[in-house]
């Protein structure tokens, strides 16, 4: 299991605080914190300005809530439909939708996936764990 995941699945009720759990550091510009439970997985995603998300698609469903900053999302294949999100704002990313993202600034976003994402869970998400080349926003 990944560093940084606090994992509930014995049907007991859990109790968690962010800074208790171990910030996972994916790479110089990336970090999450994570607390999955058997049906569901809640993350903190730190972002430096300029950090990139880059092009996947899953078939969790997301919901990805921003606390801070500035992100930009570029959906399809092509990237053809851009959204700008903000402080504040909630992104709704169905099932296999093809999606990367930048940091238009340090950003502090939560994500939410049904169900989990195993590959989060194990470790096996190397498409996070390098630092992609920079890219104009």
């Amino acid at each position: 299991m990944a560093t940084g995941v606090a994992v509930m699945s014995d049907g007991r009720v859990t109790h968690h605080r962010w800074e208790e759990i171990p910030k996972e550091v994916l790479n110089p510009q990336l970090a999450r914190r994570v607390i999955s439970g058997e049906r569901v997985m809640l993350a903190h995603v730190y972002l430096e300005r300029g950090a990139i998300v880059p092009q996947h698609a899953h078939e969790n469903e997301q919901l990805t809530y921003l606390l801070e900053g500035s992100m930009r999302f570029w959906f399809g294949e092509d990237g053809a439909e851009v959204i700008d999100l903000g402080a504040g704002e909630v992104l709704h990313i169905p099932s296999n939708v093809v999606h990367r993202a930048q940091a238009l600034e340090k950003s502090l976003d939560v994500d939410i996936f049904c169900p989990p994402r195993a590959d989060w869970l194990d470790g096996s998400d190397a498409y996070l764990r390098s630092t992609p080349p920079a890219t104009d926003a």
